[in-house]
């Protein structure tokens, strides 16, 4: 009996993978390592100098009140948001899942504030939430009741951040959930309202395990951004009141670029890689085990 021949190997074929291979190193694994390395080292910009000081920078790190704060201040802020993301995101797109010109514009003016950059809608929001002249305060005075500042106060700074950021970018879970609602097939609700089942019924019989791997995808991804926090609080509060509303990236950013420890705000940075991958992974986990 002959024996199949093996198939030879076109190595050629890698040609197609390498321009990926070579952007990936250069733009993802090469910056991780260096960041790695930045973060055993004491750098000194101005004299030029770098001495390897093992995992002292992480354990200054655990003693930093402010970056503990930090800390802190980026798991709030991730609980704060997430969860509105996804079940404001559903509720709209259930809402607007419907055909006609009314639909689309509706669709449209959610999703348009998404395209704003951040300084213009920080810009705007601060206008609205300027303390004594602000569009809030005004309201609230006109109502006769005591003006607010939520940008200075300790409590209410990181929920108006929250709630600009929700603002901002709802539109994007939004149109993801769209999305996921028009590919369940229409038969299946005609089935539904043969057997008279009710609205919340084929809710949760036919429309929450359809798009359940959404749901987890949006709930994915805004983890990531939300623990990314920098622009809005930065503009907004500039972390203040008290630190109250400073993020880790802030934290990262004054330290490398403000106070030149490079050393020290490396090792910051790959404290967020490693809490964003737990929460990435915690996320996946409640998502299996949920399915």
């Amino acid at each position: 009996m002959q024996k199949p021949r093996k198939q030879p190997k076109h190595w050629g074929n890698a040609l197609f993978v390498l321009p990926f291979l070579v952007v990936y190193v250069l733009l993802l694994v090469l910056p991780l390592a260096t960041g790695w390395w930045l973060s055993l080292r004491d750098v000194d910009m101005l004299a030029d100098t770098s001495d390897f000081i093992g995992l002292k920078n992480y354990a200054d790190l655990l003693h930093d009140d402010i970056f503990m704060g930090a800390v802190r201040n980026t798991f709030y802020f991730v609980a704060m948001t997430t969860p509105v993301f996804v079940a404001l995101g559903l509720a709209l797109a259930l809402a607007l899942n419907r055909p006609g010109r009314t639909g689309a514009a509706l669709r449209a003016i959610f999703f348009g504030s998404s395209v704003l950059s951040v300084t213009i809608v920080t810009l705007v929001w601060r206008l609205v939430l300027m303390p004594d002249r602000g569009l809030l305060s005004n309201l609230m005075q006109g109502m006769g009741l005591a003006p607010i500042a939520p940008l200075v106060s300790e409590t209410l700074a990181l929920p108006s951040v929250a709630l600009v950021t929700v603002w901002w970018i709802i539109g994007l879970p939004m149109m993801l959930f769209l999305a996921a609602l028009q590919q369940i097939p229409q038969e299946m609700y005609e089935a539904a309202a043969l057997d008279n089942a009710g609205r919340w019924r084929t809710f949760v019989s036919i429309t929450l395990p359809s798009i359940k791997r959404t749901v987890a995808l949006v709930a994915v991804i805004e983890v990531i951004q939300q623990f990314q926090l920098f622009g809005q609080s930065y503009l907004m509060t500039a972390g203040g009141p008290n630190n109250t509303s400073r993020p880790i990236v802030q934290f990262i950013y004054e330290t490398g670029f403000r106070q030149w420890a490079l050393g020290y705000s490396a090792a910051a940075a790959q404290v967020l890689f490693v809490l964003m991958l737990l929460g990435v992974s915690l996320q996946a986990w409640l998502n299996r085990r949920n399915a």
